[in-house]
């Protein structure tokens, strides 16, 4: 009996030691012993992840790209696994969906909540167990399928790698000397998740962001807080960059986050992050600028910016 670590990758600061809803870590321990019992726990934590590039990293595995998205005529995907640890590792590749909360984490489910569609029948991925020795490499494959039974609209489900542990034969394990104690063994058991999106049809999206507001958190640290407001049939996806404008329109960059998105149906996402301590402005006058823009390889297109005087 054992359950999963798994991680979702949605948001990286780039200049903040702090992360926000980039990920959710579940563990559970296996207790094993002649007298023994199973004991469990469950923990929610945050990851700090740095990442300033298309690789997910978790553990020992190296996946690129850190989403796939169907759209135009694009058919197939690769998706580059490379192990980067001493030992060699095996993970089963699945499907599973996920709901979007409003503060951006995510809950697993098993229904589409209304005006959300899953992808999981209109993909095809292929193999569905890697087996990684230490530095090596591998693709594993997907393609969009069915194609002429979607509808205009976005899908969205999320392949999930999870680490197979490895298994210890029976009596193999030492035995305890005192045999009224409890013996715990742990067993983590990693996994990462990148969404699979299809787009089908032009996009109708818009977004706006309201509700700015300006925290100092233990007397030192500038949070700023805001709310996206998506509307449309798609889902967003892009960077933030706050700049402060002085009263003398001198501009500083304060902070960076990147790989934000708000999925279908979601209609509001929360969003908080700090901003840089070292910059030397004063947040007491002047303005932030913050822009919301997609990623590209080519040209980053503004989605939107508002510009939130501080008082």
């Amino acid at each position: 009996m054992m359950n999963h670590l798994f991680y979702i990758f949605e948001a990286y600061y780039i200049n903040s030691n702090r992360m926000c809803n980039s990920g959710v870590l579940k563990e559970k321990a296996v207790g094993e012993s002649s007298s023994k019992f199973i004991l469990f726990f469950s923990g929610l934590i945050l990851l700090t992840i740095i990442a300033s590039t298309s690789v997910m990293a978790q553990g020992n595995l190296l996946i690129t790209p850190r989403r796939v998205v169907f759209e135009g005529s694009k058919r197939s995907q690769d998706l580059n696994l490379a192990n980067t640890g001493n030992d060699t590792a095996k993970y089963n590749v699945s499907i599973v969906q996920y709901r979007m909360r409003e503060d951006g984490s995510f809950e697993e489910i098993t229904e589409p909540d209304a005006g959300q569609n899953f992808a999981d029948k209109y993909i095809r991925f292929f193999p569905r167990t890697v087996t990684l020795a230490p530095n090596e490499a591998q693709v594993v494959k997907m393609q969009l399928i069915r194609i002429s039974e979607l509808n205009p609209g976005e899908y969205r489900s999320h392949i999930y790698f999870r680490a197979v542990p490895k298994e210890t034969a029976l009596g193999m394990e030492e035995l305890q000397k005192d045999t009224t104690s409890i013996g715990v063994k742990l067993v983590p058991i990693f996994g990462i998740t990148i969404p699979v999106i299809v787009h089908v049809g032009a996009s109708t999206t818009k977004v706006n962001l309201s509700d700015m507001k300006m925290d100092l958190v233990n007397d030192t640290t500038s949070r700023l807080q805001f709310a996206f407001n998506r509307t449309g049939n798609m889902s967003v996806y892009g960077d933030i960059q706050v700049d402060y404008v002085s009263p003398k329109a001198v501009t500083t960059k304060v902070g960076t986050v990147r790989g934000i998105a708000v999925y279908t149906p979601n209609l509001v996402r929360r969003f908080q992050m700090d901003l840089d301590p070292k910059a030397k402005v004063d947040y007491h006058t002047g303005s932030l600028k913050i822009t919301y823009t997609s990623q590209s390889d080519a040209k980053p297109q503004t989605l939107t910016e508002v510009v939130f005087p501080l008082k």
